[in-house]
Formats: C-alpha cells, structure tokens, sequence
C-alpha cells in the first residue's frame, strides 16, 4: 500500500479516499489511473478496466485536472519542463505519468505542454523475487553475467523484472552500475531508491543514458551496467564502450519477437553477438510472463 500512497498524495482527498475504499482486488493490483478533462476516472487493475467518478456525480473539469497536474510537479513547472517536454515525468516512487494538452513549440521542438487535457498515471511496483527462476540462464559458469536484453510489449512487466534482476546480481557479489534515465528503476527521491536494487548497486540517476553508461564506466567501476528502454544510435555506441571495457549490460527494449529485436536500431549490436540473452516477455496467461529465453542466434535457452 506504501507505494501506491506516493500516487494517492498527489490527488484530491476526496479521489483517494474513493481509491483507497476500492475492493482489495482493484486496489492491491492498480496498473494505471487515466484522468481525463470532461470525464470519469478510468482505472486498471490486472488487465481490467474500472470507472470511478470524482464524486457526487461530477466529471472530472479544469479545476480538477489543474490541481492534480500542479501537485505531480510539486507546483514547479519549471523544474519539470524537460521532462514535459518528452510528454511525460516521473513522479517520488518511480511511477510515471503521460501527460496530454496543448504543446508549445520553439524552434521546432516541443518545448512544455499547457492546457492539460488527459494526465495517466502508471503504477510502478516491486515484486521481490520474480527473476529468481530465470537468473540461472543469466549467469556464466564461472563468474560473469551475460550481456542481456529484456524484450517486452508496453504494460507487460519489463522494468519490474529489471529492477529484481539487478537486486539478484547485486546480492552475488557484483557491483552494478544503473543508469536512470527517466527516474523509473530506482525511484530515487532525496538521494535514496524507492526500490531494493541491492546493497553493491550505484544509481545515476535522470541522465541520458549514452552520457551514463561512459560516465558509470570511467567513475564507478562496475561489472554490470543496468538501463532500461535502450535504442538510440548514441546508446549503441555507449554499449559498444562497455563492452570493450569488459563490463556486462543489462536493459530493455519494446518488441514482440526476435525479428522486432533485429529490425531496430539494436539489431547490429544482436547480430553480432554483443547481447548474448534476450529474454521475451508476455502478458498471457499473466503480466509478467517469461514466454521465452533465447540466444544472439535466436536459439531457446530456456
């Protein structure tokens, strides 16, 4: 309940007192809160949608959608206009929240968003233990872990199997470093993770992530580098810069299949055997589900 109070405090009393009187069915498994201008509240938990109106028989309206937007940025704007700019922020916990409304542009760039129209709020959890049977398959037989890459459609788990892959590996022994991008994988929040990432791992955290990666090398030493959602040609040749230095990788990339994985900016890296595992993710029969562990040369695993 503790992490799902982080998202509660940043809505009227009255929307999270209606949350919190929730079924414990809904509330213990809440995946997203979609806000809308001009209607009810959309919830989703487990893979089904539920309504919930504002109270007494309200929708949500300007006001409302305002004072939700100004407290996710703790009242400044300012401080959060980079990340506006990529059309979401991450707010204490990790959790994410896309934002729609009127963009402003200067020089061709999104600049802010203003007239907020639809705020969702995607829930990030922690699920101890849930790379546990698959951290087998990560692990060389001696001493290493191999270079590896989550693949995984939207909403099926990706980063909560990151981030307990990156506990697992901190607690044999090995120090890991994280690059944060987006503030998502640790949470960090005052200088702290939100998130058991293990007691050898170093977090630096809301930097780009081809910056990161160089900056972890030359800096903390480690023996595994973790980020998550990889795919620009400058990450590529930060990956590239690991790999030489002897440091393992660890991130994520959406896709549905290996041939996702091939065809994307990644798929020099694959082909030439740089990322040595990939595992698939699927939301059938559950989120979360392993539904396959593969090789570069796209050979089951396990």
């Amino acid at each position: 309940m503790k992490n799902l109070d982080s998202i509660l405090a940043k809505l009227p009393a009255e929307i999270g007192e209606r949350i919190r009187d929730l079924p414990g069915h809904i509330r213990n498994n809440l995946e997203e809160i979609r806000i809308r201008n001009g209607s009810d509240i959309v919830l989703y938990a487990a893979g089904k949608e539920y309504a919930l109106e504002p109270g007494n028989g309200r929708k949500i309206d300007n006001n409302t959608i305002n004072t939700i937007f100004n407290s996710l940025l703790n009242f400044s704007a300012y401080a959060y206009q980079e990340e506006l700019a990529n059309g979401y922020i991450t707010i204490e916990g990790g959790h994410r929240v896309g934002i729609c409304g009127r963009t402003v542009m200067e020089n061709g760039k999104v600049k802010t968003i203003k007239e907020i129209s639809s705020i969702n709020i995607r829930r990030s959890r922690e699920i101890i233990g849930v790379s546990d049977p698959i951290m087998g398959y990560l692990m060389k037989e001696k001493r290493g872990i191999y270079n590896t890459i989550i693949v995984s459609p939207p909403k099926c788990g990706k980063t909560t199997l990151l981030r307990d892959i990156i506990r697992n590996v901190s607690g044999m022994g090995y120090q890991v470093g994280v690059c944060d991008e987006r503030s998502e994988i640790a949470g960090m929040y005052n200088g702290r993770p939100s998130y058991d990432l293990g007691s050898r791992t170093d977090v630096l955290d809301g930097c780009p992530k081809d910056k990161g990666m160089i900056m972890l090398i030359r800096s903390m030493s480690p023996d595994l580098i973790a980020t998550d959602e990889i795919g620009k040609q400058e990450d590529c040749r930060a990956v590239e810069a690991a790999v030489c230095a002897g440091i393992s990788l660890l991130t994520t990339i959406h896709g549905n299949s290996y041939e996702d994985v091939r065809n994307s900016s990644i798929g020099g890296l694959v082909a030439k055997g740089v990322f040595e595992r990939l595992i698939f993710l699927s939301n059938v029969p559950a989120v979360g589900t392993v539904a396959a562990i593969r090789d570069w040369r796209n050979q089951h695993v396990g």
